[in-house]
């Protein structure tokens, strides 16, 4: 019996260690085949990315290639002869702009680069055609036409709306406008906000709206001419602002403008100039400027120094209640017409040998008419 007993104890021990073996096969076969999955799913995770890269980038470089194919074909149309065709061409350019935020500043350099090129407009007769030469006169107010298109169209995206802080969908931020030596139509600004503007050089036809205009950066207007009247009422350049020799034929009026660093040397203003109230954060150069007619300066401010040297009043020079914190140089100036300095406000005289003390200057200052109001107390 104890024979058998012990048989079977060894029997039942064998088979529980067969059996705790083929459990440990059993899990061990079933841990290394959740580790495989585990590797399947990592490297079909790892394959999804990459398709999912190559779909993207296959995405991308289709819309890149859309936009570009739209674009050449939009620029190719601004090549045709035919007016209604290259004013399609200027639609097409605004919708992929206003599509594709990132071509803005591109097509908005080709709307530059139309209206820098040369043209012929027609004359002040009108839109009439004349009878000597109707195809000619035909061709120059659809130039005009194309140009007042791709003005309107910059007019439209380059403005904000009437709430800044929450711009309308249709503006365009941060633009470059560079109009250098362009011909411009009734051009406007009017509340506009760009980021810097060159128009050096141009020919500014009929009247010139830029008021309530926001430049954030340079803004060049050296060597331009303003045919007609032009306003920059209420602007604000925030860069450095060039008007050197800068020809206004008409009134040009910069009243309640807010200037920084300006220069208006050499200008000619040949029929009024209002800087009623205008603001000069930082240096304002009017040397040698030519005010043909009269010149509005009350309540001005100057934060810095103000250069008029050898500039030359021939109406009527109003400076009443003008504020000049800094130098104020009046040096071999001409006021031939009468001058008004009542209540004008300059800093107080110190002796010069102060590096920086400001200095008011009126040496070698001529005025036609006897030295004017507010001036007489003056060293």
């Amino acid at each position: 019996m104890d024979a058998i007993r012990t048989a079977g104890s060894i029997v039942v021990g064998t088979g529980g260690a067969a059996a705790l073996l083929l459990a440990a096969r059993r899990q061990r076969s079933t841990e290394i085949a959740l580790r495989q999955k585990d590797r399947d799913l990592a490297d079909a995770a790892v394959a999804f990315r990459l398709q999912e890269r190559v779909a993207a980038d296959t995405r991308d470089d289709a819309a890149a290639r859309r936009i570009t194919d739209l674009y050449t074909k939009a620029v190719e149309l601004l090549g045709s002869p035919q007016a209604p065709v290259r004013l399609g061409g200027l639609y097409a350019l605004e919708r992929l702009a206003q599509d594709n935020p990132g071509q803005r500043q591109t097509i908005v350099n080709v709307l530059c680069a139309c209206l820098r090129m040369p043209c012929d407009l027609p004359d002040d007769a009108g839109d009439e055609l004349r009878a000597e030469d109707p195809a000619s006169d035909r061709d120059r107010l659809q130039e005009r036409e194309f140009r007042l298109t791709a003005q309107r169209l910059l007019a439209t995206h380059l403005h904000p709306g009437t709430h800044p802080g929450a711009p309308v969908a249709s503006f365009w931020r941060d633009i470059d406008l560079d109009l250098t030596a362009a011909t411009l139509v009734g051009f406007t600004l009017h509340g506009c906000a760009v980021r810097t503007v060159v128009c050096k050089a141009a020919t500014f036809v009929g009247y010139a709206d830029l008021a309530w205009a926001t430049v954030t950066g340079e803004a060049d207007f050296s060597g331009t001419t303003f045919t007609a009247g032009a306003t920059f009422a209420s602007a604000v350049l925030r860069g450095d602002a060039d008007f050197e020799w800068t020809t206004f034929t008409d009134h040009a009026s910069f009243d309640a403008a807010v200037f920084a660093a300006v220069d208006f040397e050499w200008s000619t203003f040949a029929d009024g100039a209002d800087f009623t109230a205008a603001r000069f954060t930082r240096g304002a150069n009017f040397g040698s400027a030519a005010f043909t007619d009269g010149a509005d300066f009350e309540r001005a401010r100057f934060d810095e120094d103000a250069t008029f040297g050898a500039a030359t009043f021939g109406g009527y020079a109003d400076f009443r209640a003008a504020t000049f914190l800094a130098g104020a140089d009046f040096g071999a100036t001409t006021f031939s017409g009468n001058a008004d300095f009542h209540d004008t406000r300059f800093p107080a005289v110190v002796p010069s040998s102060g590096e920086h003390a400001p200095r008011v200057d009126f040496r070698s200052t001529t005025f036609d008419r006897g030295v004017p109001p507010g001036l007489a107390d003056l060293d």
